[in-house]
């Protein structure tokens, strides 16, 4: 779909609205250079494009496919292909919506191909178009309308990760355990977003060499260049940071399963004892409750009974406990001590001084 179809010259648009492609192609010859834009185009209208601009079949194929780096193409013709990542944080969805345009940057004219709908470029058009002066450098002012752009829309994405990194931190170092697919997230985020950004310096770099851009935009992609460097460097640290927190957060979870390895392990030791004191006493009752002789005649006075059974229910008891403090007043075995050196090279140095 074609947003936009302009004719350039002497640093003013030539007309009100958008113009045929046939029209826009037949321009170029006239002097200044023609934009269009276009947002996810189909076969068709691509190739309806290539037909009137005469633009090169690979760089066309480029156009139609996503990419996961920013590069730059130039042709045998003398057109050059950039293509760009934008970016975009969703507060919602709080994810990173990304998209992508494809420059064909020649001396009469310019496309652009969007994708995604992190590629909106009006701003950057209506910008250009108050800045006549810059606009009478040609077609190439609007490649720099374009990644001053982009870059700057960069700088809220880094903003808002590093909001999200330090939840999680405060998170992880406060001693409880974040979500472990949350850091995952914001990780690979943060990997895509600087796939995005890093290989973009290479393009940019490229336009600051002699001869590439004219001596009176050479300011204004020196400024891009900052800003971008900036940029890489902070989501190259975040990165890192983000690795440094998820082994951090696994620390914790470990920690945490220790925690309660030690609770399960103290309530088992309880029900073991419990169970210790019962045992005894049970064999003590049931043997005691069986119908034998002896015991049916023998057993005829309260004192007897008295004797026989309590006295038999207290005796193990006690014998039970004296051998549980018996056993917790006996000190664990050391445990023998290891030397970190090596006994070959202990040798070694002995050898060595003698």
């Amino acid at each position: 779909m074609i947003v936009d179809c302009a004719h350039y010259r002497d640093g003013r648009r030539q007309h009100e609205g958008a113009m045929p492609l046939e029209q826009a192609a037949a321009r170029c010859a006239q002097g200044g250079f023609v934009w269009l834009g276009m947002f996810e185009p189909g076969p068709a209208e691509l190739a309806r494009v290539r037909e009137c601009f005469g633009l090169h079949e690979l760089a066309v194929e480029d156009a139609r496919a996503f990419h996961l780096r920013p590069k730059a193409e130039q042709y045998e013709d003398g057109t050059e292909l950039i293509i760009l990542r934008t970016a975009r944080y969703d507060d919602e969805r709080e994810e990173i919506d990304t998209g992508e345009i494809s420059i064909f940057l020649a001396e009469h004219f310019v496309i652009t191909v969007r994708q995604g709908i992190a590629s909106e470029l009006s701003g950057a058009r209506s910008r250009l178009e108050r800045r006549p002066e810059l606009l009478r450098a040609g077609s190439v002012s609007t490649l720099w309308a374009i990644l001053d752009q982009v870059v700057d829309g960069y700088a809220p994405v880094v903003a808002e990760l590093e909001r999200d990194i330090e939840q999680i931190e405060a998170t992880v170092f406060s001693g409880a355990v974040a979500p472990t697919e949350r850091i995952y997230s914001l990780r690979r985020e943060a990997t895509d977003f600087y796939r995005a950004v890093h290989p973009l310096l290479a393009v940019v770099t490229r336009r600051l060499q002699a001869g590439k851009t004219p001596a009176g935009l050479l300011p204004y992609f020196r400024d891009v260049h900052d800003h971008l460097l900036l940029v890489n460097e902070e989501v190259a640290a975040q990165r890192d940071l983000l690795a440094t927190v998820l082994e951090a957060n696994i620390a914790v979870i470990s920690v945490e399963q220790n925690k309660i390895n030690l609770r399960q392990s103290a309530t088992m030791e309880r029900l073991t004892i419990l169970a210790s004191v019962f045992l005894p006493l049970s064999f003590v009752v049931g043997f005691f409750g069986q119908n034998f002789d002896w015991l049916v005649t023998h057993i005829s006075s309260f004192t007897a009974f008295f004797v026989i059974t309590v006295c038999g229910l207290l005796l193990p008891c006690l014998l039970l406990y004296l051998w549980l403090r018996r056993r917790r007043g006996h000190p664990a075995p050391p445990v023998p001590e290891v030397s970190d050196a090596h006994p070959r090279a202990g040798r070694g140095e002995r050898a060595g001084a003698r």
